[in-house]
């Protein structure tokens, strides 16, 4: 029998954690290295799964794949903290939003377009209804830090083991990666993943390979848990909010969050006076923090997954994490352990760049 093939997973995010668990349940030996688990840039996410407008059609497709992987995920992983709440969206100029409208349905995503009423029906709290919405209800929205707990908590379950370290670098034999330098020492392996979004930079350069990845700040609010004021997803101008499994309404700009600008505290207040101003009967909603998260964008905006430009090193480093986690945790597995290509990822090719 093959010895099982040991793979270091650097990254503890929902990206990391995805990956480590189907490579457990694939049956590798599985490390996880990472400072603490849930990541940098997964606790600052607004959660939201979607295909939604401003893709071309072959990622429209490879993110509404994904969707459909969390619903696989959900039945392998009880209590994953996913709803598939729905969306009403109106955050783009009335041309633009039936462009997207038009497109959309053609590719088959579930668009239905409601006027006042229906907005108010299916959120009765909104303040400032528009003329018509777009309501799509096959988004849904996941609880990332949690999700991927439970992902490495069964990993876990499964033999993965987590050492609790900062990765330095990588440690090269000959032509290929044959693990990473840690703040606690040495950890050698067959694969190294570098799933540590845009930590992976500095980790991969120590190996003399760059990664062109950018890290555009994001600030997100986020009250203290509070009665039902939100049923799904508001994607309004210059303003998307959600309520989270724990009652917190959480909310910014966009859902990648709002421009942080020299004052964090003001723009974080002026964004949550915004919220309040939006939902009816919640005077007494308060915030409890604001986020500023580092959102790992590779510079043409889609995925880098797959060789990392030399033998034993993977690299899946993404901004729409939240979205494409188990899909990509799903090919990133079958492609180490079988060293076979997938197809769906050659789009996502580090070398796309060269």
């Amino acid at each position: 029998m093959a010895a099982k093939q040991h793979v270091i997973v650097a990254g503890a995010g929902i990206i990391g954690a995805s990956i480590a668990w189907h490579l457990a349940r694939d049956g590798a030996e599985v490390t996880v290295i990472a400072e603490d688990t849930g990541g940098v840039a997964t606790p600052n996410s607004f959660g939201w799964i979607n295909a939604s407008w401003g893709n071309p059609e072959f990622y429209f497709r490879f993110r509404r794949r994904s969707m459909t992987e969390w619903k696989r995920l959900a039945t392998e992983l009880p209590g994953l903290p996913l709803a598939w709440c729905g969306g009403i969206c109106w955050d783009l100029p009335e041309d633009e939003l039936r462009a997207y409208e038009t497109q959309h349905t053609q590719w088959g995503y579930g668009i239905e377009r409601i006027g006042k009423a229906g907005i108010a029906a299916r959120e009765p709290f909104l303040t400032q209804l528009p003329e018509t919405a777009l309501h799509i209800a096959e988004e849904g929205a996941v609880e990332p830090v949690a999700a991927a707990r439970l992902m490495l908590a069964d990993a876990g379950a499964r033999g993965a083991k987590f050492v609790t370290a900062a990765v330095r670098g990588l440690l090269r034999r000959g032509e290929g990666i044959a693990g990473v330098v840690t703040s606690t020492g040495i950890v050698e392996a067959n694969h190294v993943v570098l799933a540590a979004g845009a930590g992976a930079v500095p980790i991969a350069a120590s190996a003399g390979i760059t990664l062109p990845i950018d890290a555009p700040a994001g600030l997100i609010v986020h009250s203290r848990p509070f009665e039902k004021r939100l049923n799904g997803l508001v994607i309004a101008p210059e303003l998307h909010m959600r309520q989270t499994a724990e009652g917190r309404i959480i909310a910014g700009s966009d859902f990648g969050g709002s421009e942080p600008g020299a004052d964090h505290k003001s723009t974080a207040a002026t964004l949550f006076a915004k919220v309040k101003a939006n939902l009816a009967s919640s005077e007494n909603l308060t915030m409890e923090l604001f986020t500023v998260g580092y959102r790992p964008t590779p510079k043409d905006g889609f995925p880098i997954i797959g060789n990392g430009g030399c033998p034993g090193l993977y690299v899946a480093v993404m901004h729409s994490g939240v979205t494409l986690a188990p899909l990509a945790g799903l090919l990133a597995a079958e492609e180490i352990l079988s060293g076979e290509t997938e197809s769906d990822l050659e789009p996502f090719r580090l070398a796309r760049f060269a």
